[in-house]
């Protein structure tokens, strides 16, 4: 059904995301999704994945090693809050951290966790999830349900849609507007060709975040 159709008659698509709120990659894809969503009829669906369990028992340069040991910390917390109160505090949670994490370089560290699980409307108890083992299983669950759609040679982000799954599209600055619906179309028509796997190029650029935001 093409994008007009959709909005003409009120559909939405479900798009499955999975993110790490570590990665700066992720969370730039994920600001580009909620432009997306503005222009085109899509509804996004937010999962957590795990850098620090993908990378489990993966030979690792020591400040890679530190900053998985790290990752734990948000998507644990993530995790115990959906439990609790169920996926649609995800978002408002994901961006709370990710607005500290990147934008303001706050530390992984327990101040920041409570900072942003307030902001969130959550209680500030949900920041002793990140030194508990408590909700690894359901990470795990979570985490395998995204990356078994993609592989295990790739990282975050993941989006689903339709059946189709891939990584990324990693891209800096977001775009916005109907540049945001454009790559949007691209992306789908792309990854929703049959026997496309890889569209790759070196990155040149750090990430860049608004500074707004």
């Amino acid at each position: 059904m093409a994008d007009g159709e959709q909005r003409a008659s009120g559909e939405t698509v479900p798009v499955d995301f999975w993110f790490d709120p570590l990665c700066p990659w992720a969370w730039l894809t994920s600001r580009w999704m909620l432009e997306v969503e503005k222009v085109r009829p899509v509804l996004p669906r937010w999962h957590v994945m795990s850098l620090s369990v993908l990378n489990e028992g993966r030979d690792l340069p020591e400040e890679y090693r530190t900053l998985m040991q790290e990752g734990w910390g948000p998507v644990r917390i993530c995790i115990a809050a959906e439990q609790r109160f169920g996926p649609d505090v995800l978002l408002p949670l994901y961006t709370a951290l990710g607005t500290r994490f990147h934008h303001r370089k706050e530390p992984r560290a327990a101040e920041t966790y409570r900072a942003a699980l307030a902001e969130a409307g959550l209680p500030e108890d949900l920041a002793e999830a990140a030194e508990s083992t408590d909700y690894d299983e359901a990470l795990r669950r979570s985490h395998h349900d995204g990356m078994d759609r993609v592989g295990y040679e790739v990282g975050t982000p993941v989006i689903s849609v339709e059946g189709v799954s891939f990584f990324g599209p990693v891209v800096t600055p977001a775009p916005k507007g109907e540049d945001a619906g454009r790559l949007w179309d691209g992306v789908l028509l792309v990854a929703g060709t049959d026997g496309f796997f890889e569209l790759k190029r070196s990155r040149d650029r750090n990430p860049v975040f608004d500074a707004d935001e």
